[in-house]
């Protein structure tokens, strides 16, 4: 019986760097690909030709113009929040004199979503896919990204959960008063190729988020895997169960 071929996603772990840094090579690594995409179009339509999500553009035997590429990039982050589109700046509750002085850094980025934060001991997975080659779904893509996360809370005995009407993955999501976020995610999509992603609570210092309402939403609280297994996790192993998951979910292969 022949098996379709796992698509394959370039995985690269950035370790420690900065919000902008990372944001920078998001930026070229969807601008690449959309450029891809709009060669493939413009070529095959000069010939008379649809493009399909899948298309290489080859003339005899030679390839001219590769298909787009995947990619997942891990990272962790220096304190820093980050304001989506969608933001309300009012939901920074100290000033930026404040802020400064802690050593947390401030930016209005290009995704959905409030405001969050990023910091040490976090994981943030920035997945940029050409979702014309797996669904053109933006639902589906967030829902896959929290499966993603829901799977590995219960490689550690958790129940990770979603929330009707947000994104993101919770803790006792339909008790009053109990519920805790533990993921938050927010992301754009530029001709189907996306960018941002998802920022996993390991180890991370929750104090940080004394100082916003985490991703717009009053009266609950954030939690991480420490909080709630009473033991700080090796992040190490947190990213190959992540990783694991990963592929399983989006029947892909991480290359790298």
């Amino acid at each position: 019986m022949k098996t379709s071929k796992k698509q394959g996603v370039l995985f690269r772990d950035l370790g420690q760097i900065e919000y902008q840094d990372a944001w920078d090579l998001q930026e070229k690594l969807l601008q690449e690909n959309v450029a891809v995409k709009t060669a493939i179009r413009n070529r095959l339509s000069a010939v008379g030709e649809l493009a399909t999500p899948n298309s290489e553009l080859i003339i005899g035997n030679e390839e001219v113009i590769p298909s787009t590429n995947h990619y997942l990039l891990f990272v962790e982050h220096p304190p820093v929040y980050t304001l989506g589109k969608s933001g309300d700046i009012e939901h920074v509750l100290i000033s930026e004199e404040e802020r400064a002085a802690k050593g947390i850094s401030f930016y209005h980025t290009n995704r959905g979503g409030d405001i969050t934060f990023h910091g040490w001991e976090q994981l943030v997975g920035y997945p940029i896919l050409d979702l014309e080659r797996f669904y053109t779904d933006i639902g589906k893509y967030l829902r896959n990204l929290e499966e993603v996360i829901i799977a590995t809370m219960a490689d550690y005995g958790l129940k990770g959960e979603r929330s009707p009407g947000e994104t993101g993955v919770w803790l006792d999501a339909a008790i009053p008063g109990r519920e805790r976020k533990i993921c938050a995610m927010g992301i754009r999509c530029s001709r189907w190729v996306t960018m941002h992603g998802f920022a996993f609570n390991v180890n991370t210092d929750l104090s940080y988020f004394n100082y916003i309402i985490p991703c717009g939403i009053q009266n609950k609280q954030v939690t991480s895997l420490e909080k709630e297994l009473g033991r700080k996790l090796d992040m190490n192993e947190v990213k190959e169960r992540v990783k694991a998951n990963f592929e399983k979910v989006f029947e892909v292969e991480l290359v790298g």
